[in-house]
């Protein structure tokens, strides 16, 4: 495992141009790629990223999230419609961007609950809807990368066990399954065990504490984490996310770590020296 990229929500969730100088320090310090949210999924805002990345020479792994306004279990038909088109132009965006992967939970709407488990019929348009994104993915030539968040972010998949059911009901070739270590270490009961038992879906992994801070310096069971990945063979990327009081939605209220350069550096000697 020698792909290792850095997720840009540490800067908060204005991605623009004014993020350049950070790409520049992500590759100084020794990141081989990064993580690029789209949220605005006008294609043409992402033209002067793929230049600036091509330049650096960094890889790109795009992430999209769905909040209440675009939800893909919605009863309303008319936003579940929307929301699709909505992923769709998110996929051009990672076309645009020159990613190949699109990674996230955007299988239903952050933080958004009725009170109450799935219904299978909201299980359905999910599968309905994310097959049809599939389709339109692999026509562009990108691979989903679903996501399961924990319990207090999102009801429909908050587990392994529900992810690898949601994507093998999907049974499209180009959905897949990504892996945040700070969601399992709240959900699973071993991280290894998800780990292995995504495995044959598995496209991309978030390397990121239980306090969403430094890596390392927290109580994630890293070693179960690094004996899996190397027990199933893993050679796809290890993106560190780790959040700060400038991601709002990230309920963090205190400091967490030195500065956005010394978490970079510290995480990424973490995450070698176990690759």
């Amino acid at each position: 495992m020698k792909k290792f990229g850095m997720n840009l929500l540490l800067w908060g969730t204005e991605i623009n141009e004014s993020l350049f100088p950070v790409l520049e320090q992500i590759k100084a310090i020794g990141f081989t790629g990064v993580e690029v949210p789209i949220f605005d999924v006008a294609p043409e805002h992402w033209q002067t990223w793929r230049s600036k990345l091509d330049e650096l020479g960094l890889d790109r792994i795009a992430v999209t999230i769905c909040g209440p306004d675009f939800n893909q279990i919605s009863p309303d038909p008319a936003m579940r419609a929307a929301t699709l088109e909505r992923n769709k132009r998110a996929i051009d965006c990672a076309v645009v961007l020159g990613a190949d992967l699109l990674t996230g939970p955007y299988h239903s709407a952050l933080s958004h609950f009725t009170g109450k488990p799935a219904t299978l019929e909201e299980w359905n348009w999910a599968v309905e809807n994310l097959r049809e994104l599939a389709d339109y993915a692999q026509e562009k030539g990108i691979v989903l990368g679903l996501e399961y968040l924990n319990r207090f972010e999102s009801y429909l998949v908050s587990c392994a066990d529900e992810l690898l059911q949601l994507v093998e009901d999907i049974n499209h070739p180009h959905c897949k399954i990504m892996f945040d270590t700070f969601h399992a270490n709240i959900e699973e009961k071993s991280l290894g065990d998800a780990i292995r038992k995504l495995s044959k879906h598995l496209v991309h992994v978030q390397v990121s504490e239980n306090d969403r801070s430094t890596v390392g310096k927290g109580n994630v069971n890293w070693d179960d984490v690094f004996t899996a990945l190397k027990d199933i063979n893993y050679d796809a990327y290890l993106s560190v996310e780790a959040f700060s009081s400038k991601l709002a939605v990230a309920n963090i209220w205190r400091k967490m770590f030195e500065n956005e350069e010394t978490l970079m550096k510290e995480s990424l000697e973490f995450i070698q020296a176990r690759s």
